[in-house]
């Protein structure tokens, strides 16, 4: 039997659950076994739980459906716990380093106990001081074991479920479990407290609570905030069976209270419609359940509670308004640059939304291209209805193809589309003077599966911090978006965790990279004579990445070299980031310059095989199931300077080489292409193709242009159902 159980649900919290299982792994104290609780096999969090149970066998992940919420999730992994103690961690908390020893030795100070209250610290989750909210509870209470009369003001209901270790006898003993609904760690801690018989305190962090940027799901607006009361109502039932004497049920029916009155006098927390209904039936619990002798608060909440007592919400309801002022936001006025444009900008904001306008852009302007110009294409067969204007920056308008209505950006057209659409699709971001206007819808479609950091997770990373500007502008314009796409499990987590923000994601693939599977072998050949590729030669696409820490373009390798060490029918296409897609022509011989050409789809599907260092133009090109290889000459630099989301070298796509002659080695003994090359990218599909099947544009168009539910839009074809774009007859035969 292990000391500890330490269940994690993982509902929602998936971008950050892999840190929070890290640093349960990571204690030096190791009798435990960590459950984590997913919603579904083959969710993101059900993969990332999977991943750690291979590495661990103390990890044994069990499911528990979303519908059941957060009590369903802890009682799922109480039901499989088999420990002394059961321990909770919210899937975006951490253990501290420690935590666990400091448990244990605690406990073997005090003996069995049911319950050992412990601290924990708030940590904002970007500025700010953390705190420790359970200290000053804590500090006030015995140093030995006591029974909770000695310290009523520990009443079970104002620390979370995961400020303490709960001895696992206690609960089946009493039948303890999370009642259902919201707020459940109120009913649960109350429910404990009032059947604790000896109880001790541990004055030191185990917990460290990392408060989301959009705040605690609990205190957002909606219905859900009655079942505050319904927690409420059963802890003082409970209390009242039990004839708890009035030291312990008083400070119990404050604490409850005081929660209630917060909820009740908050401007936005419960919809206008049930503000009263909330008022009424917390008086009436309050009138049932006061405790004889209670003594009303001074100040302000004593002011609320008399007036919860007299069931007078005419007069609450004035109190509360008194204060509503403050509560008020003030829109961002729109900063496009020019006095006229931006007074134009104005005029057409106060003008309604054309329910039928989108307007779409990809890499700030630089053309038609990416996921923007895939939606856009299926939309005007899906949707015909519907107008749509891409923009492009001045100089680009020949990118756009004949018949794309576009406007160029910072033009006067431009800013009036961008103030009337209602749809607005960018793989990149609007300008920071686009005002969100309600009734619009964004789509962030990214470009790109994540493997360098991302958003705010650059901010540690001083070289990328530099050049990424003010995250706090940034986080402005995540809030404008609506829906942001991902193309598989892993870009859903790093998005989540990089991108905080309310904004749905949507699962469904990128729709640039649906050619991959709708190409025949007829296109292939077309691409490849337009691009000059010889036939019957074999075609390297090879596409370094962009670094931080260098300026200009070096592509890192003598290209004529390889192709003369890799074999005679050997070309290379150059396809330099697209930070570099201005300039003409870098070589020529056996080397083909194809930055500049519109479509990174069209060079891939050119390509019987890919080299890239880090670029994620390798979860792309996977889909395609041909060759990969992964130069990785300065990893080590890489991943210092610029930071990654996953080790590429433990999980690549194919064979990894840090020399030029390793690197031709792979091509001419055609091991790039054998069954250990294959098994690699295998795997390495599984984990980052799930959702590109060559039906994304379509689900994107269905989901946000038309407005189709979810439940209706085509499913995803599994992977081994999927049939690629075959590659041009060459030496390099797929395995």
């Amino acid at each position: 039997m292990p000391r500890f159980s330490i269940i994690v649900p993982s509902h929602g919290v998936a971008g950050r659950l892999g840190q929070a299982l890290d640093s349960v792994l990571a204690q030096s104290f190791g009798d435990f076994e960590l459950i984590p609780v997913c919603d579904a096999p083959g969710s993101a969090a059900a993969d990332v739980a999977a991943r750690h149970s291979e590495r661990d066998s103390r990890v044994a992940p069990v499911h528990a459906p979303p519908s059941a919420g957060l009590a369903g999730a802890r009682n799922a992994g109480m039901r499989a716990a088999t420990g002394t103690y059961l321990l909770f961690l919210d899937g975006d908390d951490v253990l501290v380093p420690g935590a666990l020893a400091a448990l244990d030795a605690r406990l073997a100070e005090t003996g069995p106990v049911d319950v050992l209250h412990c601290e924990h610290e708030r940590v904002p989750w970007w500025e700010g001081e953390p705190g420790n909210p359970a200290a000053p509870l804590l500090a006030r209470a015995p140093d030995g074991v006591f029974a909770p009369e000695r310290a009523p003001h520990l009443t079970g209901v104002s620390l979370p479920a995961w400020s303490a270790a709960w001895r696992r006898a206690f609960v089946a003993e009493h039948h303890l479990a999370f009642p259902a609904g919201h707020f459940t760690d109120v009913g649960w801690g109350g429910q404990a407290l009032l059947g604790a018989e000896r109880t001790a305190v541990l004055r030191s962090v185990v917990v460290r609570h990392q408060v989301r940027r959009q705040g605690s799901r609990l205190n957002l607006p909606g219905e859900h905030h009655a079942e505050l009361l319904d927690q409420v109502e059963l802890v003082l039932g409970l209390a009242a069976e039990q004839g708890l004497p009035a030291e312990r049920s008083g400070p119990l029916f404050d604490q409850l209270f005081a929660a209630v009155l917060k909820t009740a006098a908050h401007p936005r927390r419960l919809p206008s419609g049930g503000r009263r209904a909330f008022f009424r039936r917390a008086s009436v619990l309050y009138r049932r359940h006061r405790p004889d002798g209670h003594r009303t608060p001074g100040g302000s909440l004593g002011v609320q509670h008399r007036l919860l007592a007299a069931g007078s919400y005419p007069a609450f309801r004035a109190l509360r308004g008194a204060n509503r002022a403050g509560a008020r936001t003030v829109a961002a006025l729109p900063r496009p640059r020019g006095l006229r444009t931006r007074l134009r900008y104005r005029m057409q904001l106060r003008r309604p939304l054309d329910p039928n306008l989108a307007v779409y852009c990809a890499y700030w302007g630089r053309g038609y291209a990416c996921n923007p110009a895939a939606i856009h294409a299926k939309a005007r067969e899906l949707a015909p209805h519907i107008r749509s204007v891409f923009l492009v920056e001045a100089g680009q308008e020949h990118t756009v193809p004949d018949g794309v209505e576009y406007a160029v950006i910072g033009s006067h057209r431009a800013w009036e589309v961008l103030a009337r659409a209602t749809y607005l699709i960018n793989n990149a971001n609007f300008a920071e003077g686009v005002v969100k206007r309600p009734g619009s819808v964004h789509l962030q479609t990214q470009h790109g599966t994540p493997l360098k950091t991302m958003g705010i997770d650059q901010s540690t990373y001083p070289v990328v911090a530099a050049a990424t500007g003010s995250f706090t502008k940034l986080l402005g314009r995540v809030d404008r978006w609506d829906y942001n796409l991902s193309s598989n499990p892993h870009s859903t987590r790093v998005w989540e965790r990089a991108f905080p923000g309310s904004y749905e994601q949507l699962e469904y693939g990128y729709p640039r990279n649906d050619v991959y599977c709708t190409a025949t072998a007829d296109d292939v050949a077309r691409i490849r004579a337009e691009l000059g590729v010889p036939e019957g030669s074999t075609a390297v696409l090879y596409a370094p990445t962009h670094r931080d820490h260098h300026t200009g373009f070096d592509p890192g390798l003598d290209l004529e070299a390889f192709c003369a060490a890799a074999g005679e029918d050997v070309v290379v296409l150059l396809r330099a980031h697209y930070f570099y897609d201005r300039g003409g022509p870098r070589t020529g011989g056996r080397v083909i310059d194809v930055t500049a050409h519109r479509s990174s789809e069209d060079v891939c599907l050119a390509a019987d095989a890919l080299i890239t260092d880090y670029s994620s133009i390798m979860f792309d090109y996977a889909n395609l199931d041909r060759p990969i290889v992964i130069h990785a000459a300065d990893w080590d630099v890489y991943r210092e300077t610029r930071g990654v989301c996953f080790d590429l070298m433990a999980e690549p796509p194919g064979p990894v080489t840090r020399t030029p002659d390793e690197l031709a080695r792979v091509f001419r003994d055609g091991s790039c292409a054998g069954p250990e090359s294959a098994a690699l990218r295998a795997r390495f599909r599984e984990r980052f193709c799930a959702f590109d099947d060559g039906r994304a544009a379509e689900r994107v168009v269905r989901r946000v242009l038309l407005g189709e539910p979810p439940e209706a839009l085509p499913p995803v074809i599994p992977l081994a159902e999927r049939v690629p774009a075959p590659a041009a007859a060459t030496t390099l035969v797929r395995s």
